[in-house]
């Protein structure tokens, strides 16, 4: 086992549990809304939730195979575990708020993605940073941050992200979770 295959044992378990809460947390307010259904109650997932799940999903995964880009860069040492597990413990946290705990104490989870949409997409900002600050100490990783196609792609997620933060209306938060999505597609296909 290689230092890279060491430290990215304990990166993919944290993230790894990112992705289970945040199908775990779609799969309760799926069962919500199939109980309020049955007991002709009202509940409804809505679109902003499910939107933010998926975005933070594919946000996830571009921290996963930003893990690859970097592996030649990681050795095995204090730091580098403290710091991988800080940095996967706060996605485990954000996409822990994605869905609430008892999606039945709301009628929409529209109303719970207008009280954590600040607090998720924040920890989202916080790890880009991280993750460029340190590709910048990394000369080889420095280089693909040189590239202009890396900026304009990422004034744009964190442009779209800050919008997300603050909009307040349902139709445009629906049209700027799109765009985040759209945007990971896009890169995911180049």
């Amino acid at each position: 086992m290689d230092d890279f295959e060491f430290v990215f044992a304990l990166y993919s378990l944290l993230l790894g549990l990112s992705m289970v809460e945040l199908l775990g947390g779609l799969g309760r307010a799926i069962e919500t809304r199939f109980a309020a259904e049955a007991e002709r109650g009202a509940f409804a997932i809505g679109w902003l939730t499910p939107l933010l799940a998926i975005f933070v999903m594919l946000d996830l995964l571009s921290f996963w195979s930003a893990a690859w880009i970097a592996r030649g860069d990681i050795a095995v040492s204090s730091t580098a575990l403290l710091g991988v597990a800080a940095f996967a413990s706060v996605y485990f946290l954000a996409a822990r708020l994605v869905f609430p705990s008892h999606p039945e104490g709301f009628a929409n989870l529209d109303v719970h993605y207008f009280r954590v949409r600040r607090i998720v997409l924040g920890l989202l900002l916080v790890l880009l940073a991280a993750q460029l600050g340190y590709y910048a100490s990394q000369p080889e990783l420095a280089a693909a941050l040189a590239r202009p196609i890396a900026w304009v792609m990422t004034v744009v997620l964190v442009a779209l992200m800050a919008a997300a933060m603050w909009v307040k209306d349902r139709r445009w938060s629906i049209a700027i979770l799109a765009a985040l999505i759209l945007r990971y597609v896009v890169i995911y296909l180049l």
